[in-house]
């Protein structure tokens, strides 16, 4: 199948989402952030994920960031919104909304709210594959405290329930098993810091952050750690220890504001999260901002 068969493969940034000074969402500059992305050659975008702080948004708010995305996407450009929700009731009506709004798949957390036994996941999977959208499921044990394991993940495909994973435990090692126990389960790398390891083990997309700063270099880099070949990943090398120390924000707590800030070094606009995440401490921030200004030297953009 082509790309465009499959919405979820290639780079598909997990977009920061822009407010204004008085905190309301900038809905004019994330549709400009959209074209931006697609016109620096980034395969599509997932709004509403945790860079894009959906938590702190209303339910107004969240649906009219899914429509801008489709609205400012151009032809090609995909659209897979997150869909994170307590309840699967409510994930199923995310998953409806942004099928009514024109998005070509969904990336879907497992419950958060709770330690969710097996049976509990694969019946919230179930309630939001009835919509019928390709669904992209996110392992993210870290903040969910459910850990869809190979085994799971194997079990969830067979029943037509996912389309792929973005796997975010940073354990390369899974990949081999995901394989193994589904060959047909499309692997996305979750983690920035990561992405040539999880290249070079056969990832076919990847949900980033960097993106966002540095969407040309990132689209390189990817395509050089999946090429197969092994004379592009020579050349991928070099490119990830320079921007390594930056790709790795993408998996700590500060990672929003992180890169964030590093849209604004590279003048776009990154600017203020809502409460509670606050600005990030002054050593903090100069390490950001040294790192990025370092990269931008380099030529990467």
């Amino acid at each position: 199948m082509t790309q465009q068969q499959k919405p979820w493969r290639g780079v598909y940034v997990a977009s920061a989402l822009p407010f204004n000074d008085d905190l309301s969402v900038d809905y004019d500059g994330f549709a400009e952030h959209v074209k931006w992305l697609a016109d620096n050659g980034c395969d599509g975008i997932t709004p509403n994920g945790s860079l894009g702080e959906y938590q702190t948004l209303s339910d107004e708010e969240r649906a009219r960031v899914v429509a801008t995305a489709v609205e400012a996407a151009p032809e090609g450009f995909g659209v897979m919104p997150g869909v994170a929700a307590y309840g699967a009731l409510e994930t199923r009506r995310w998953v409806e909304q942004a099928a009514e709004a024109g998005a070509q798949s969904v990336l879907m957390l497992p419950p958060n709210v709770y330690r969710a036994d097996r049976e509990a996941v694969l019946e919230h999977y179930r309630e939001a594959a009835k919509v019928g959208l390709p669904i992209v499921a996110y392992n993210n044990p870290f903040d969910t405290k459910t850990d869809l394991d190979p085994a799971l993940l194997a079990q969830m495909h067979q029943e037509g329930l996912i389309v792929a994973v973005k796997e975010f435990t940073g354990d390369v090692r899974r990949a081999y098993e995901i394989k193994e126990l589904a060959p047909d389960l499309d692997l996305l790398i979750g983690t920035d810091d990561v992405v040539v390891e999880l290249g070079l083990a056969g990832a076919v997309g990847w949900v980033a952050g960097y993106p966002n700063a540095l969407p040309q270099a990132s689209v390189e880099l990817f395509k050089l750690a999946t090429s197969g070949d092994f004379a592009d990943l020579e050349r991928a090398l070099p490119m990830y220890r320079d921007l390594h120390s930056l790709l790795r924000w993408d998996s700590k707590t500060e990672f929003v504001q992180a890169i964030k800030l590093s849209m604004d070094v590279a003048g776009r606009k990154g600017g203020v999260s809502r409460p509670p995440r606050s600005p990030l401490s002054s050593e903090i921030a100069a390490v950001v901002i040294r790192d990025t200004e370092a990269a931008l030297a380099k030529g990467y953009k």
